[in-house]
């Protein structure tokens, strides 16, 4: 895939994931949130380049940190998400002001990165950004779906067959 198409690819993503983070958003399949990660992951890992071949193991470190602030961003993302259900039992999220600094910090992160990486020569191409984004989308889903399961059912009994009251916005 040419250059052009993946960077066409990873501003459609973002875009999307944005849109979908600012506005309050049913959450209707918890079997399929990891297809979308899944996809730009074996893009990334499709392409050539993905470790720069003149230096092998400094690439692959500035790769590893990469993929290490796309894990911290995701946990952060996921975790500042509010969640909540409504009375009919379907679950909701959105983005709090706190998402938009995880994603603020997760972006400039990024960029010290990439700077010294182009510093030390080390090209840095798509594949690590998709791969990174990947990661990224994969734990702040898991997250969000792990909080999900901690949380207890909007009407009827509760777990313990006691009767439950209505879970009103969890607000993190």
């Amino acid at each position: 895939m040419s250059g052009l198409v993946d960077i066409l690819v990873i501003v459609a993503v973002v875009v999307v994931v944005v849109i979908r983070q600012c506005s309050a958003r049913r959450i209707s399949d918890h079997k399929r949130w990891w297809i979308l990660p899944g996809v730009l992951l074996v893009m990334s890992l499709r392409e050539p380049g993905l470790l720069e071949p003149r230096h092998p193991a400094l690439s692959a470190v500035v790769l590893g940190a990469e993929l290490v602030v796309g894990l911290v961003t995701g946990v952060g993302w996921g975790w500042t998400s509010q969640l909540w259900r409504e009375v009919d039992g379907s679950l909701w999220s959105r983005g709090t002001k706190a998402t938009v600094l995880v994603w603020t910090g997760g972006l400039a992160l990024r960029a010290a990165l990439y700077g010294a990486a182009a510093l030390m020569g080390i090209h840095q191409g798509s594949a690590a950004l998709l791969s990174a984004l990947a990661v990224t989308l994969a734990v702040r889903s898991g997250v969000l779906m792990w909080r999900a399961g901690l949380m207890r059912p909007a009407y009827g009994g509760g777990a313990d067959g006691e009767p439950s009251q209505p879970v009103w916005k969890d607000r993190v």
